[in-house]
């Protein structure tokens, strides 16, 4: 068998959590429209009888401005290094820009092989597609170009099968039946949060974290409490909604959700806290599972 890592870098609203959800068939990496959702590096485990590839998806990289979002871009480039493949993912209807030669150049440093995915080819007409694959082929040194859709699932057993040629160790990192490494509150907390950022709008989605508080399992129930932390008394407002109909809605899709992956009834209890300035506040970061002290500059 063949056996390896792949890390997934981009750009925020590239597809790369897209990307992992659909090539392992199963929702590990919360999606949504807006950028900058994925905080943490998420592994997903891909099984096949004569393969396994652990991929791990990283936060999209972009301007920092806070504490945490200079953690999601130092976690983003960290994984790349001793890996066996990247997967560079961006939105082909954009095209490559200057902001993403700045992080190429510190991919290609790595001298591990770079694949280019042109993903969204399903909203690109044929012409912009040839146009992106010159430019890309003729501007850097790519191991692989390869045009996708991560939301149709168009060309992705192509690029396994691509994939598969890149990868030289020949032993199961992970059982064969398990698709994540993430903790069950990891996965809890990121279900509400994406639930919070669906359904809030401007800012109060990117300062929003949730953690779960407590967790108790029967054979045919979880009860579930947990807390949506906010960056400032207005948003706390916001989340909580005229007479409590926004967290409401919030709890209600994360149930349904939680439902889902767990296959038992959801009891599920939300509290809002305002801890203003959390983003900047390394020991939270650290307690939030978001900030690491190995990371230097």
């Amino acid at each position: 068998m063949k056996s390896g890592f792949v890390a997934i870098i981009g750009r925020p609203n590239a597809g790369k959590s897209t990307l992992l959800n659909t090539i392992l068939g199963e929702k590990i990496a919360i999606t949504t429209p807006k950028a900058q959702t994925t905080r943490n590096a998420i592994l997903g485990i891909y099984n096949r009888e004569d393969l396994q590839i652990v991929f791990i998806d990283t936060p999209g990289i972009h301007k920092a401005e806070t504490n945490l979002g200079s953690y999601m871009n130092k976690e983003a480039l960290s994984q790349a290094a001793g890996v066996d493949v990247i997967y560079y993912i961006a939105d082909g209807s954009r095209g490559l820009r200057d902001e993403d030669q700045e992080i190429l150049e510190k991919l290609f440093s790595y001298e591990i092989p770079v694949f280019y995915l042109v993903n969204k080819t399903d909203v690109m007409s044929r012409d912009e597609l040839i146009e992106r694959l010159a430019y890309a082929g003729k501007n850097y040194d790519f191991a692989e170009i390869i045009p996708i859709s991560a939301l149709s699932n168009d060309n992705i057993d192509d690029l396994l099968e691509t994939t598969e040629k890149y990868l030289h160790d020949d032993i199961r990192y992970f059982p064969e039946d398990a698709v994540s490494s993430m903790s069950r509150d990891f996965r809890i907390s990121e279900i509400i949060r994406e639930k919070v950022i669906m359904n809030t709008e401007q800012e109060v989605p990117h300062l929003a974290a949730c953690q779960v508080e407590e967790v108790k399992e029967t054979e045919k129930k979880m009860y579930i409490e947990a807390t949506i932390i906010c960056n400032k008394p207005g948003h706390k407002g916001i989340i909580i909604g005229r007479g409590g109909s926004m967290l409401k809605k919030i709890n209600d899709a994360a149930s349904k959700d939680l439902k889902e992956l767990f296959g038992k009834k959801i009891i599920l209890s939300l509290y809002v806290r305002v801890e203003e300035d959390w983003l900047n506040k390394d020991k939270r970061l650290f307690e939030l599972g978001y900030f690491r002290g190995d990371q230097d500059e």
